[in-house]
């Protein structure tokens, strides 16, 4: 019987702490609000990302941009920042119609800079 008791005795005493790991591994859980952040944040990020390719799709397929390798692409909750290199005026300017023209860009930051090649 004492034997018994002891035994009891040690097992509870290994258990608490057991216990008590599994309770913190518990907190360090994400909760459902951080979830619900995380999933609105993946669903933006991919969304952003469906944008650009949009964007860059129609910069491509227009015949006077269909050269324009320097043009950079991102894109964030519907505003569009174009960077990079273009011949002319007219490029950059061009450049920045055929992106507002897309379904979903809500602004366009041209931040495009006029270089002669040569």
């Amino acid at each position: 019987m004492m034997k018994t008791l002891i035994a009891a005795a040690v097992a509870a005493t290994f258990a608490v702490p057991v216990f008590a790991q599994k309770a913190e591994d518990k907190q360090s859980l994400p909760t459902a609000e951080e979830r619900a952040g995380n999933r609105q944040e993946v669903s933006r990020s991919a969304a952003g990302t469906a944008l650009t390719t949009k964007v860059k799709t129609a910069l491509a397929s227009d015949a006077g941009l269909k050269t324009m390798t320097d043009i950079n692409v991102d894109s964030a909750d519907g505003v569009v920042t174009l960077k990079g290199k273009v011949d002319s005026a007219d490029m950059k300017k061009k450049a920045g119609e055929i992106a507002k023209k897309v379904n979903g860009v809500k602004s366009v930051k041209n931040e495009l800079r006029v270089e002669k090649k040569g």
